[in-house]
Order: structure tokens, then sequence, then C-alpha cells
């Protein structure tokens, strides 16, 4: 694609070669006409003058030198030293009331017969148009007729239209390289911010600072700010999740190592077969951690987006769990479901939703003993907001450490867990403008609540931890 100084002006200059043209056929029709007009006056004045001459009182025989006198002036009109190149393009005719030629210019065409057609009128004579006035006096029995060739008319009018177009297409040409520089004076500070960006270094993603920047590219600027920001905090989660993740992986990855070892090295089938138990165990943690990395990856760019829309909270909880039976059910466990009168639709995000409820659940799985329940419960909270319970009949835990349970890879007592179910949650919480508590239960158990707001959250708000 061409440059915008290009696209600019050639836009610019098309739409004043369009305008200079409409003019100029607009001065054409005008000039045409006011010409028509103005020399149709002089034909009726001159035959007007010409019959003023015939009328003065004289006698005939000064009549006749009177005629030759004017057919031997008008043989003379032509390009000469005192004249007009177009005096022989000019024609005069007068004939008496017999029909009988009195007087005529030597420019004048052969008349077939004397016109009978008073005032103006358009005829082919010879081998030229010519426009004519034809004035009768009845008392004299004169008929005047003063013609001009249409050929002179339009000389003239060319010569107003090219005296008027050669000036404008000078001027277009000057214009055209005038918009040139003023273009490029317009688009200098674009050029200014083209050139700091191109002056950044490869690795900076410090916001823009272009000054001075006219108003029409702050819009530009913030765009572009917004989008280094949201480049740097992309980097920083990328960062982070490969910092968790040989956090993470590098003690089991080095236990994994000396229990295939230990397999290897085994002198009998009961000591490979302990060592092979212990390496498959470690490989199910592992891939517990990562299948965890992975979804907070997945999981945190994706609330970037706030992909907000009407959710009814009942529907949506019972197909999670619906999904979840099966695995509750494989340790042993009763999954229930509660939930309390009252009205479930909010605005949020179903797909986050369902990510918190199920980290939730199994969280809480992993924690409760063979033949307990895992129950869930709906209950409003007030009119702003929803809670959605998951209970547990766990052993609990102490209460200096609840707050760690929402740290990144810590796990309380739980050798097999990855450390960052409730972490998930939290940020989950947080983007969808509610918070995530927990709580030990008097008969025996961990509670987790995870509220939302009713309306349209307010992303970002801070986690509650208890």
């Amino acid at each position: 694609m061409t440059s915008l100084r290009h696209r600019t002006l050639w836009l610019v200059m098309a739409l004043l070669l369009l305008g200079t043209l409409l003019i100029v056929y607009l001065n054409y029709r005008d000039s045409s006409h006011e010409v028509e007009e103005i020399y149709d006056a002089h034909l009726a004045q001159n035959a007007r003058l010409l019959l003023g001459v015939m009328n003065m009182p004289q006698a005939s025989s000064n009549r006749e030198e009177l005629f030759k006198a004017f057919n031997l002036a008008l043989s003379q009109a032509g390009p000469h030293k005192v004249g007009h190149p177009y005096e022989s393009k000019l024609a005069f005719h007068v004939w008496d009331r017999d029909g009988r030629s009195l007087v005529q210019s030597a420019s004048s065409p052969p008349f077939d017969h004397v016109p009978i057609r008073t005032g103006f009128h358009n005829l082919q004579l010879g081998e030229h148009h010519w426009r004519g006035f034809v004035l009768p006096d009845p008392e004299q029995g004169l008929r005047i007729w003063v013609g001009e060739r249409d050929d002179v008319r339009q000389d003239l009018v060319r010569r107003i239209v090219r005296h008027t177009l050669w000036p404008n297409l000078i001027g277009i040409l000057i214009l055209a390289a005038l918009v040139w520089l003023a273009i490029g004076w317009g688009l200098r500070p674009l050029q200014n911010m083209a050139r700091v960006i191109r002056s950044r270094h490869a690795e900076s993603l410090a916001p823009l600072q272009v000054v001075p920047l006219p108003r029409e590219l702050e819009p530009m600027q913030a765009a572009i700010n917004r989008l280094l920001a949201q480049i740097e905090q992309m980097l920083q989660r990328e960062r982070r999740f490969i910092g968790d993740a040989a956090h993470e992986m590098r003690t089991p990855l080095a236990v994994l190592r000396l229990h295939a070892q230990n397999a290897l090295e085994a002198t009998n089938d009961e000591q490979r077969t302990e060592a092979l138990r212990f390496l498959t165990v470690g490989v199910d943690r592992l891939t517990r951690v990562v299948h965890q990395l992975l979804t907070m990856a997945r999981v945190e760019p994706e609330l970037v987006w706030q992909k907000w829309q009407p959710v009814d909270l009942e529907p949506l909880v019972r197909e999670h769990l619906a999904e979840l039976t099966p695995l509750v059910l494989d340790k042993g466990l009763e999954l229930s479901l509660d939930v309390a009168d009252g009205d479930y639709h909010t605005t949020s995000d179903p797909a986050a939703i369902g990510i918190a409820l199920q980290n939730l659940v199994t969280n809480a799985s992993n924690f409760s003993p063979t033949g307990s329940e895992v129950k869930v419960s709906l209950l409003p909270d007030g009119q702003d907001a929803l809670v959605l319970r998951v209970e547990d009949q766990g052993p609990g835990i102490d209460e200096s450490r609840l707050e760690r349970l929402f740290e990144r890879f810590y796990s309380q007592d739980n050798p097999q867990g990855a450390g960052l179910g409730l972490a998930i949650v939290q940020m989950i919480a947080s983007r969808l403008g509610g918070s995530i508590s927990l709580a030990n239960r008097d008969g025996g158990g961990l509670r987790a609540d995870l509220r939302l707001p009713r309306g349209t959250p307010m992303p970002g708000s801070a986690a509650g931890k208890c």
C-alpha cells in the first residue's frame, strides 16, 4: 500500500482536478451564453445604426454615392494596420422593397433570396454557419440583414476557456507542490513517533512518551502503550510460569530418577516392585503438577479479556458436578448439592466458575476420608452476592496455616498434591470481582466459600482470606 502522503495528495489533487473541470465546464457554458447575448446585441445595434444612415434625407444621386462609399469601406475590412481581424467576418446586406441589393459588405455571403423572417435567426450560407439579424424598414421599403460567422463567436469562447483553464492547470501544479509540503509538515509528528519506535531497543517495553504529540495521535500512543503493557504482563506470566514449573519439577524429577535408579539396582523382585510403585506415584504427582500449571497458564490470560455473559449458577453447578461425580465416587466419597431458595442469575464468566468449582471439589475430595461426604451448596449472600460453598469432612487445618493454603505449591499434609488448586481459585475469584475464604467447620472438616457479585463484576478486587 502506498504512503499516507501519496494517498492524501492523490485524493486532494483528484478532488481539485474534478472541481476545476466542473468550474471550466460551467465557465464555458456561461461564457457561451454571455458571448451570444453580447454579439446578438451588437448585431441589433449595428443593424439600427445602418438603418439610421440609410434613412438620412438625401437625393437619389447622393444615395448612390453613399452606397458606393459603403461598399468601398466594407471591402477594406480585414487584417490591416487600423482595424480588427474579425472585421471581415462581420457582414451587412441591404435590400430595397423590390429585393434589389443596395449595399453589402465584401464578406457578406451570397443570398438566393431576401430573408423574410425578422429578428434573430441561424442559417447556413456557403461554407459557414451564420448568426443573423433582420431589421425591416416599412417606410423606406428597406430590409437590413446584419450577420456574423459562428466560428468568430466560438473562437472567442475558446479563448475565454483557454485563458481560464491554463492558469488553473498551472495553479494546480503549484498547489500540488504546496500540498505535498503541507502534508509532509502535517505528518511530521507521526514520523517522529515512528522514529522513536524504530530507535527503541527490541526488549524495551517502556511506555512511549512522544512530546509534543498532536491530539489525533494521542489515541494511537495510548493504544501502543496499552499493547506494550499487555505484552509485559504476558512476559511476566511466562517468566512466572517457567519459574514455578522449574521450582516445582526439580525435586519430583530428582526423586523419579532416584526411584528409577533403585529399580535398576534392585536385587530382588520385592525391591524392584517397591521402587516401581514409588516411581508410579511420583509420575502421577508430577502429572497433576503439570496439569495444574497448564490450567493456571491458560486461565490467567483468558481472565484478562473478561468474557462476561449472563449466567444461571444452579444449572451450571449441576452440570459440572455431574462431570466430577465419577471421580469423587472412585475415591469412595459421596457428592451432594444443596440449593437454597433464591435467584442465582448473575453476569460472569461461566468457564472460569467451572474451573474454580472443579478445583474446590478436587481439593475437598483429596482431604476427605473414605465414606465421607463432599457437600456443595448454593446460597444467597444478601442482595448483592452469591455464595458457592464446598465442604468436606476431613481433618481441617490449623488456623495459623489457613492463609498459606493460597500460596502456590503449598500443599498441607498432601504429598501427592500440586499446591496450585486454591491459588487458581483465588486468582479466578479476584478477576471475577469476588472473593474466596476458608474456615474450619465446627463438626470437623474445611469449608470454602466462593463469593460472586450478582451484577456486572468489578474485576481486580482483592480476594478475601481467612
